[in-house]
C-alpha cells in the first residue's frame, strides 16, 4: 500500500525516500464493503481518505430526503467532507462506497503532525486542493450552463472509465436527470 501512496505523492512533489517513508507512516489502511458508509451526515469528521482501490460517492441529503450527488472518487483520488474535516465540525455530507474499497486514511491530528515533520507535504496538499477546487468549479458551471446531454458528454470526456462502474440510477442523479433520460443518452450513442 505504501508504494501506491509514494508513487502518488511523487507525481506532485519531490520528496526524498526518508521523507516519503515518514509521510506514509501517518496513514492507516482501512477496508470497506460495497454500500458501506464511510461518513454519515452529522458524524464528526476526523479523516481524509486516499483511495487505493474502489469507488466512492459524496452526497448531500436534503430535508425531503432527496440525495444530491456531489462527486465520485476512484483510485488515486482523495475524498472527505473537507469543510467538516478542516474545521473539525460535523459532516453535512455523506460518503458511501459504490464498490468494495480500500483506503489509506489520515487523521486530522496526523495531518497536522505530517505537515510539521514533512513540510513539503504542505505543497502537496495545496496542489491537491487547487485541483479539487478547479474540478468543483467545472461541475458548478456545467450545472448552471449546460444541458443534461452536454453534462453527460462532459462526464464521458473526463471520466470514461467510470461509466461501467457507476449504477445508471446513481449516474442519472449525479447528472440531474431521470433514469429514463439517461437511457435515451445511451441509446443515442
Amino acid at each position: 500500500m505504501n508504494q501506491i501512496l509514494k508513487t502518488h505523492i511523487r507525481k506532485t512533489v519531490d520528496l526524498q525516500e526518508i521523507e516519503l517513508e515518514k509521510a506514509c507512516s501517518f496513514f492507516e489502511e482501512q477496508h470497506f464493503k460495497k454500500r458501506e458508509m464511510i461518513i454519515n451526515a452529522n458524524d464528526q469528521v476526523n479523516h481524509v481518505y486516499f483511495i487505493v482501490s474502489g469507488l466512492l460517492k459524496l452526497f448531500y441529503t436534503d430535508s425531503d430526503a432527496k440525495e444530491h450527488i456531489i462527486s465520485f472518487s476512484m483510485e488515486d483520488w482523495w475524498e472527505s467532507d473537507y469543510a467538516a474535516f478542516y474545521t473539525q465540525t460535523k459532516a453535512t455530507k455523506s460518503l458511501q462506497c459504490l464498490e468494495d474499497t480500500v483506503v489509506l486514511k489520515l487523521s486530522f491530528d496526523n495531518y497536522q503532525q505530517l505537515l510539521t515533520e514533512v513540510p513539503k507535504m504542505t505543497d502537496f496538499f495545496l496542489k491537491k486542493a487547487i485541483g479539487g477546487h478547479i474540478t468543483s468549479q467545472r461541475r458548478i458551471l456545467s450545472l448552471m450552463t449546460m444541458s443534461a446531454k452536454e453534462r453527460y458528454e462532459q462526464f464521458l470526456k473526463y471520466y470514461p472509465s467510470l461509466l461501467q462502474r457507476i449504477p445508471k440510477t446513481v449516474l442519472a442523479s449525479y447528472l440531474g436527470v431521470s433514469r429514463e433520460t439517461l437511457s435515451r443518452f445511451f441509446e443515442s450513442k
